[in-house]
């Protein structure tokens, strides 16, 4: 899993793009002007995107199908690694150069919308036949923006995906083992998880888990109460007592209770290798891992994530949007490809089939969740997420993520139980308070 990105670097370089880009009517060297100006009929689009080569292909030809479905537009593939596609994406920002439709990360919307380089959909959503009700609220509510909070006002883009951070057992493992299956319905207390864990780790080439800290934490974090936030989002509220009970737990995983491989061991091998060569017993699992984990060796499935103090579990659900440029010469073009790749049933039914994502149209996910035959068997768990108990990360909803990004560049220490969890919270939370007040500011 790579690590988060911050939208915080961004800024200056969007705000410098935005005084490059004049008039919003100017379209003079947009990458999208194709040879309308000159009186062709035909319309030549660009496209940015970022994916691994799965995602890659899949999309590639998602778009080929539109084009032939569509004569007389052509669209120009721009295709980055997913580490790649921030920088990417800016560079063709400042150089006056922005593709016609594009990736838009959560955390991008707010400087994207303020410094005029995403197209206000509304308009064009209402006169098109898109059911906004039949589309995950998640997946719209992350791209309103009405100049204060996410989550209200106008729609700049519409949903790539939702991408909900599910947990994934070994069913082979277990059954293997002589160990009773997970309940579906509900989860593992924290000494639950323990006590199955341990009965499932011999330490040499068999784990509970290996859980990257980045991805993982929230999940403990929110169930056992503890936040990131206050309710709005002005105050850093990580040195709580119920913050510091979760992360002590999260560290005790591997310490305390020595359900995971070993720093020297998963520096040997990581711990996706191992989950991915059926030496760990429980690993999150994303839509966007299925087409990889369908080629395993062994069965996997989905549960719950362990709950602690609430009682009930808790993750994060993700997201990418698909966006027009303010400056493009063909907005109605560019968003009509825009819905095909978000809602447009047949687009939606060759993405799913890819196995890369689940439906954003909720018909198509309640009946595509009710296979219970293929791999993952319990697919139900991601609607659950996405419904019921997902939320988005941190730093989806602030200007900048820097405050967040904050958090993880010290605290390997913790980890490894070289800091004790309260010092390092009470030394990391005025640190990111300020890059809070800065962004707000």
């Amino acid at each position: 899993m790579k690590k988060i990105l911050s939208t915080g670097m961004l800024l200056s370089a969007l705000v410098l793009a935005a005084c490059g880009n004049g008039d919003s009517n100017d379209t003079g060297t947009n990458a999208g002007s194709g040879d309308a100006a000159g009186g062709s009929e035909d319309v030549n689009l660009t496209f940015m995107f970022r994916g691994g080569p799965d995602e890659r292909e899949i999309y590639e030809s998602v778009v080929r199908q539109y084009e032939e479905d569509n004569p007389g537009i052509s669209v120009e593939i721009i295709a980055t690694d997913p580490d790649q596609y921030a920088t990417s994406l800016q560079a063709s920002i400042s150089g006056n150069d922005t593709p016609d439709v594009f990736f838009v990360e959560q955390g991008s919307v707010m400087a994207y919308v303020d410094n005029n380089i995403l197209l206000d959909l509304t308009d064009l959503i209402e006169q098109s036949d898109i059911d906004l009700d039949n589309i995950w609220e998640y997946g719209i509510d992350s791209y309103r923006y009405d100049g204060e909070v996410i989550g209200e006002g106008p729609i700049y883009a519409l949903p790539k995906d939702v991408g909900p951070f599910a947990f994934g057992y070994n069913k082979t493992m277990f059954e293997e083992n002589g160990i009773e299956l997970p309940d579906t319905d509900v989860p593992y207390t924290w000494d639950e998880f323990v006590e199955v864990g341990q009965q499932l780790t011999n330490g040499e080439d068999q784990w509970a888990t290996g859980l990257n800290v980045n991805w993982s934490l929230h999940a403990f974090l929110w169930s056992n109460g503890a936040s990131w936030l206050n309710e709005d989002a002005t105050e850093v509220t990580v040195n709580t007592p119920e913050f510091a009970e979760a992360l002590q737990f999260f560290v005790d995983i591997e310490n305390e209770h020595n359900l995971t491989p070993s720093v020297e061991q998963a520096q040997t091998l990581d711990t996706y290798q191992r989950w991915m060569n059926g030496e760990l017993a429980f690993f999150p699992v994303g839509p966007w891992d299925m087409s990889t984990f369908n080629q395993l060796d062994f069965e996997y499935d989905l549960i719950p994530w362990p709950a602690g103090e609430t009682g009930e579990s808790a993750t994060w659900i993700g997201s990418l949007g698909i966006g027009v440029s303010q400056n493009t010469a063909h907005p109605e073009e560019a968003f009509e490809l825009v819905k095909y790749l978000s809602v447009d049933p047949d687009g939606q039914q060759q993405l799913v089939d890819g196995l890369i994502q689940i439906p954003n149209l909720i018909d198509v996910a309640e009946d595509w969740a009710s296979d219970t035959e293929s791999v993952p068997n319990n697919k139900q768990e991601f609607l659950d997420i996405v419904q019921d108990y997902g939320r988005a990360l941190p730093g989806a909803k602030t200007y900048t993520g820097q405050w967040y990004d904050e958090f993880f560049i010290n605290i390997q220490p913790v980890l490894e139980g070289d800091q004790s969890v309260e010092e390092y919270l009470e030394e990391v939370q005025p640190r990111m308070q300020e890059l809070l007040d800065n962004a707000r500011q």
